[in-house]
């Protein structure tokens, strides 16, 4: 058992967290916020009932404890500071972790960002605004051009203290949101994805030439942000590639080793569309895009911060993923009790829940999250989509048609929801018995980020509707369609005669009595003039493959993801052919 005392300034969420990974390991925390907050209702220490931002409750915190360490920056840097030097000539060092002078730089986000540039981290382009006024809104959009993010420099968090400006008549709308506070414009950002990667910081200096002895990091994962607050958490990063993933983590273990000081760091980035990153911010202390880390790794992100400030070993393994997860973040909705029915919702799925003991919710309010662990994240997203609705249904919001959709538009910071992209593959069936026949084709559509829709049109229980259907189909966003039928399966062929002019590809489905054999030649022996382009029976996977192929001819988008797709293939095989040879070896 570490002796030694920990004092946390803040007792919300994270701190509560990191209660539960330092009981673990029979570490003693000490907690500075008010009586009945989150982490003080599972800490046994004793700590201080008052304001983390207080000098003299930081100080009573101090006197029971060896080492400070921080759930929220907005602390008294000032008094972290004249407690770090009194120890000092007192012969009693109270270390703080990460060092003040780094919680004081990232408290401010225009110097946090000048002290990237100075390491050589690539960010947005800022300028520091001498006055608010108009003229010098128009004199920094002449200078970076708009659209441009309006930030505060301090006390920002969750979307609060930022405000887009897409015109000039957002000039004057934006100083009154922001009134009163010292502010720098951000050029925008055209992000195609948010990234995120917490790293682990192990050595004190301030260098971001040894960040590869200085720190570590845990996998790079994909946030979504819905009106500025993350929603959702895909570890890891969909549709990522290796170099990308790889060139995420360097970066922002190059940005977190400029900082003075140990522990876990949290940082926020920008995957632009020509596949450069940005740094967006840091966060001094464990972050809300590393829960996932509780279920999905050895060592959770509090784990890791403990042990980092403590100067106990952490080993790259224990920071690895174990298996794809998702978190989605509980939040309040209008019934303050709203929240506890997706818990419920949750804990019937099989979803890990963590509710935070806030109490009453308010409106956006984070109350909890939740994480569902799997073999795969294509399945993993096809679980998690009606907790993804029931989220949505308790603010209010129109309901997302799949959590592929759920993804941050390109174009935007996401300060408002955005219309979900329109579905350009659509998949219909005659029966709801056939949908788990469809299990592969959802997953390989969502692997390549391809929007789609599910249908039922019977062609004998429903004709009038798979008329209507069919028909209609040409005039909407639809490209392509996947037909799938058994039995006699008239199904793709008569939507393929109303659609008349998008492809139709048949995928027969093997009934209940026979081997599919009756399905298939209905889909190939289509007259003349009526064309199903058909697959194997049950082959759900060639049916999304060759509609991503038709896609692909004019979607560049889809076009690499599919050629990134084969490649994956290509070296699984050549993987496997490896092992295989290698076996032989050991026998011969």
């Amino acid at each position: 058992m570490d002796s030694r005392v920990v004092g946390v300034l803040g007792g919300g969420q994270l701190g509560r967290m990191v209660v539960e990974a330092a009981n673990n390991r029979n570490i003693s925390v000490a907690i500075l916020d008010k009586k009945a907050s989150p982490a003080k209702q599972i800490s046994s220490h004793h700590g201080v009932d008052g304001s983390f931002t207080n000098a003299q409750a930081i100080r009573e915190l101090a006197s029971k404890c060896d080492i400070l360490t921080v759930e929220i920056e907005h602390v008294d840097t000032n008094v972290l500071e004249e407690l770090e030097k009194e120890s000092l000539a007192q012969g009693k060092q109270i270390e703080v972790q990460p060092s003040w002078e780094t919680i004081r730089v990232i408290q401010d986000k225009y110097l946090q960002k000048k002290r990237l540039i100075d390491a050589h981290v690539d960010v947005a382009e800022s300028r520091l605004l001498t006055t608010v006024s108009r003229e010098e809104l128009q004199k920094v959009s002449n200078q970076i051009g708009l659209p441009f993010m309006l930030k505060a420099c301090k006390g920002a968090y969750d979307g609060r203290g930022n405000h887009p400006v897409r015109t000039p008549e957002d000039f004057e709308p934006s100083m009154e949101a922001l009134h009163g506070r010292e502010l720098y414009a951000e050029k925008w950002a055209d992000f195609a994805m948010e990234l995120a990667v917490m790293v682990v910081k192990i050595k004190n200096e301030a260098d971001p030439l040894i960040w590869e002895s200085s720190t570590k990091s845990f996998p790079t994962v994909e946030t979504v942000h819905q009106d500025s607050i993350c929603k959702l958490v895909y570890a890891p990063a969909r549709e990522l590639s290796r170099e990308l993933n790889e060139q995420a983590q360097k970066l922002a273990r190059r940005a977190v080793a400029s900082f003075k000081g140990k522990g876990v760091f949290g940082v926020e980035m920008f995957l632009l569309k020509d596949d450069s990153i940005l740094v967006n911010e840091i966060a001094p202390r464990p972050h809300n895009s590393g829960h996932y880390t509780i279920e999905a790794c050895r060592l959770s992100q509090y784990d890791a911060h403990l042990l980092a400030i403590l100067d106990r070993p952490i080993s790259a393994k224990g920071l690895q993923l174990l298996r794809p997860a998702i978190m989605l973040n509980i939040l309040g909705g209008a019934d303050p009790n709203s929240y506890l029915s997706l818990a419920n919702a949750a804990d019937a799925a099989g979803a890990k829940v963590h509710l935070y003991g806030k109490g009453s919710a308010t409106k956006g309010r984070k109350m909890g999250h939740l994480t569902l662990v799997g073999d795969s994240m294509p399945e993993l997203e096809e679980e998690i989509h009606h907790l993804i609705r029931a989220a949505d249904r308790l603010h209010d919001e129109q309901p997302r048609e799949h959590p592929l959709l759920e993804k941050a538009p390109a174009t935007t910071t996401t300060t408002t929801p955005q219309n979900q992209p329109e579905p350009v593959v659509s998949i219909t069936t005659g029966s709801i018995s056939d949908q788990p026949h469809l299990k592969d084709c959802y997953n390989i559509l969502n692997q390549l980020s391809i929007p789609f829709e599910k249908r039922i049109t019977s062609a004998h229980r429903t004709p009038s509707t798979m008329a209507t259907y069919g028909s209609t189909v040409p005039s909407r966003s639809i490209k392509v369609i996947i037909a799938a039928a058994g039995g006699a399966a008239h199904l793709p062929g008569m939507v393929a005669a109303f659609s008349k002019t998008v492809p139709v590809i048949g995928l027969p489905i093997k009934p209940s009595i026979g081997d599919g054999w009756d399905s298939l030649v209905s889909c190939t022996s289509m007259p003349r003039g009526c064309p199903v382009l058909t697959v194997g029976v049950n082959n759900a996977t060639n049916a999304a493959l060759g509609a991503a192929r038709i896609l692909a001819g004019w979607d560049d988008g889809v076009k690499r993801r599919l050629e990134e797709y084969v490649g994956r293939a290509e070296a699984e095989s050549l993987e496997n052919d490896r092992r295989l040879r290698e076996e032989c070896e050991r026998e011969a």
